[in-house]
């Protein structure tokens, strides 16, 4: 069997950085990809929910999900994992249900939600499942999206603030085995108030809780000619951190590359340790950060425990990481990760060759979107 993966596609987002959007290479690329594909994984965050009412997502997500759905083989299966920006495609089913979720539950659209049952429809309704907080490719591959790691994690993105939060309200995850129950406890009632904020969202704005990571990272790393004001908000940042480590628990104001790649790759491996996944490899997304590249220390994507990560990378336009047009840049939109019968998940730049002026948003938004640095 060969199962492709693909996540972090933040489809119908507002700021038009979702490069499947409209058509061009980067929709015909995936196209392309899903030839011969037995099981199509998407591995969250296939829509952009956060940033206004989900009707609006849906009818710009639309013509990008009914290509998918035409071009893979009626026999194909395709798999739907949310993540924290389209939680809400399972999240009134997981506020019904009463019975322990483990690993891999599988839920039919119609049951999930109404959201859930559109995208459905467009990839094939008789074909799509639903599957949180992960599923098994095989008996030595799990997938996930990965925004469990948010509660571990240093870097202070919107979600790890709030995470901190929550657990001084709700309780810490627990230290030694825990089950995904005890992340949703701390996380969805923060992805509830995110969703509910945007479907009240004012007309061509971005909801409160869409965040300004990616923004603020700008910012503080920019390319060295930062105004006064800029410098000085960067000099006062880690005493900010300091104190806000106090309150949420310990934080870094590090936010170089190599220190966003170690928190992701850290706070992951920390989350499936808890959570008792045993098995040679786990492929997650969420970071947005692709790997391992063969320029990356393997070391590095593997945890304490001895499990291989592998991350699918993104498909939407990162202008504050992409400045340099490189595409060797593992935040270069257009990875997926390929899964066969025997073998380790193997990574795939689909746009590779790609032209970064041919990936740009056809028009500018006023605030980029904010990258997932787990």
């Amino acid at each position: 069997m060969r199962t492709l993966v693909v996540s972090d596609l933040h489809l119908g987002g507002r700021t038009g950085v979702d490069v499947l959007r409209h058509e061009g290479v980067a929709r015909e690329r995936l196209l392309a990809a899903l030839d011969g594909v037995d099981r199509l994984v998407l591995l969250g965050d296939l829509l952009e929910l956060r940033h206004g009412p989900a009707r609006d997502a849906l009818a710009a997500a639309a013509p990008a999900l009914q290509a998918m759905g035409e071009a893979l083989d009626p026999a194909t299966e395709v798999v739907v994992v949310p993540g924290n920006h389209d939680h809400a495609l399972l999240a009134p089913w997981l506020d019904r249900t009463d019975k322990p979720l483990g690993l891999e539950t599988r839920v039919k659209p119609t049951t999930a939600s109404p959201i859930a049952a559109k995208v459905a429809g467009w990839l094939g309704k008789d074909r799509t499942s639903m599957a949180y907080p992960g599923v098994w490719l095989r008996d030595d591959v799990f997938a996930t999206h990965g925004h469990v790691q948010d509660v571990h994690g240093t870097i202070p993105t919107f979600e790890r603030l709030a995470a901190g939060a929550m657990q001084r309200i709700a309780g810490k995850v627990p230290e030694g085995p825990c089950t995904i129950e005890d992340y949703e406890r701390v996380l969805a009632p923060i992805y509830a108030w995110i969703h509910s904020a945007a479907q009240r969202a004012q007309e061509g704005k971005r909801a409160a809780g869409a965040g300004g990571a990616s923004r603020a990272y700008e910012l503080l790393m920019g390319d060295g000619h930062k105004p006064i004001r800029a410098r000085a908000i960067a000099a006062a940042f880690p005493l900010g951190i300091r104190g806000l480590s106090l309150l949420v628990g310990p934080l870094s104001s590090d936010l170089s590359g190599d220190a966003l790649r170690r928190n992701a790759l850290g706070a992951l491996g920390e989350a499936i340790d808890r959570l008792g996944v045993r098995s040679s490899h786990v492929v997650s997304g969420h970071s947005h950060r692709a790997g391992p590249l063969p320029a990356d220390d393997p070391h590095e994507w593997r945890t304490p425990h001895g499990v291989h990560l592998h991350n699918t990378g993104c498909w939407v336009y990162e202008g504050a990481l992409l400045s340099g047009g490189d595409p060797a840049s593992p935040y270069w939109p257009g990875h997926a990760v390929v899964v066969e019968d025997e073998g380790p998940p193997r990574l795939e730049r689909l746009l590779g060759d790609v032209e970064l002026e041919a990936l740009r948003p056809a028009r500018s938004a006023p605030h980029p979107p904010e990258p997932d640095r787990g």
